[in-house]
């Protein structure tokens, strides 16, 4: 009878350690904290997430490592992240609504952004830049509009794979009623150089890459796609000002986790990025890179993820986007 107490025990010893429980979140993390990223070095995303990867690797008293896995329109990395163990210590770093398409406008989904993955925390979010080469005679979107259409089909327009920038594009050509050439890139940071280069012609992406390009003359920000100026940015028209209403967006950056992920782990890494977005001089150098540093709560975020949801499905819908 001993022997078969001290067995009982020792099972429903192992039966507990599979079960998540706030415990989790106290022994969290055991090890290394790796983050994800679909995209590009150099990229929006990457240099968001490096900013904030030494912050949070001192509240988490483990080292949080940064690791590129562009490709396949984000689901390269995506799906690393699904196959990982839900453990919190496997997490993506992406943004909505780029993670919220990929799997709409694919042919063959290899995930549901909603079902299968769980919102952790934004960081920042920030609107699109439009841009063009110093090859194109405009200084205006009218203008370029206008010189599109005197050209159809000469121009190219670079984008990273399966992103919101070439979302962005395609709703910017339907509108304007433009003929543009997509020339897709792994990640948006590829075609900047094509663009200096004057072998692609439109590019659209994030101030905090292009800004000061535009500002040293080697680049020209023509339209901004936030629904009012930036403050930094207070010269550049918005697309509703240049006569394009519907060109609209604003891209929320930030942590995500496999939807099986322990809710203790779920809030401790939310309330971490909370009190890390709360420094001044980390909020005021998001800021300086073009982003918005942005604290909200995992029910926030799935409201504000459902929301987005809908919104860029029936945009993917509208304008035949495939990835």
């Amino acid at each position: 009878m001993s022997a078969m107490r001290s067995l009982l025990v020792a099972i429903s010893a192992v039966c507990a350690c599979g079960r998540p429980t706030p415990g989790h979140a106290q022994s969290y993390p055991s090890q290394p904290v790796k983050l994800i990223l679909p995209y590009t070095a150099g990229s929006p995303n990457d240099v968001l997430a490096r900013l904030i990867a030494p912050q949070l690797s001192a509240r988490l008293g483990q080292p949080v490592i940064i690791d590129n896995r562009p490709g396949g329109g984000t689901t390269t990395g995506v799906n690393a992240v699904i196959s990982a163990e839900p453990d919190g210590h496997t997490l993506l770093f992406s943004n909505s609504p780029t993670h919220l398409i990929a799997p709409v406008a694919s042919t063959t989904p290899t995930y549901d952004a909603l079902k299968d993955f769980v919102p952790i925390a934004i960081v920042g979010a920030a609107s699109n830049v439009i841009v063009i080469g110093n090859d194109v005679p405009a200084k205006t979107v009218q203008e370029f509009v206008a010189y599109a259409k005197a050209n159809p089909g000469k121009l190219n327009f670079g984008f990273g794979q399966g992103t919101l920038p070439q979302l962005v594009g395609e709703m910017f050509k339907s509108a304007a009623g433009i003929e543009i050439t997509n020339v897709p890139y792994k990640g948006g940071a590829q075609a900047v150089p094509d663009l200096l280069g004057g072998r692609i012609q439109m590019n659209i992406g994030n101030a905090s890459t292009l800004l000061p390009l535009h500002r040293s003359g080697q680049l020209r920000i023509i339209g901004y796609t936030g629904t009012t100026r930036a403050p930094d940015m207070s010269d550049i028209p918005t697309m509703a000002e240049s006569g394009y209403p519907t060109v609209v967006s604003t891209t929320y950056y930030g942590i995500f986790g496999r939807a099986d992920l322990p809710a203790a782990i779920v809030s401790r890494l939310n309330a971490d990025v909370s009190e890390i977005l709360k420094a001044p001089e980390l909020a005021q150098n998001i800021a300086k890179i073009g982003f918005e540093p942005k604290a909200l709560s995992p029910a926030e975020l799935k409201t504000l993820l459902a929301d987005e949801a809908k919104k860029w499905t029936a945009v993917v819908k509208a304008t035949g986007f495939q990835m």
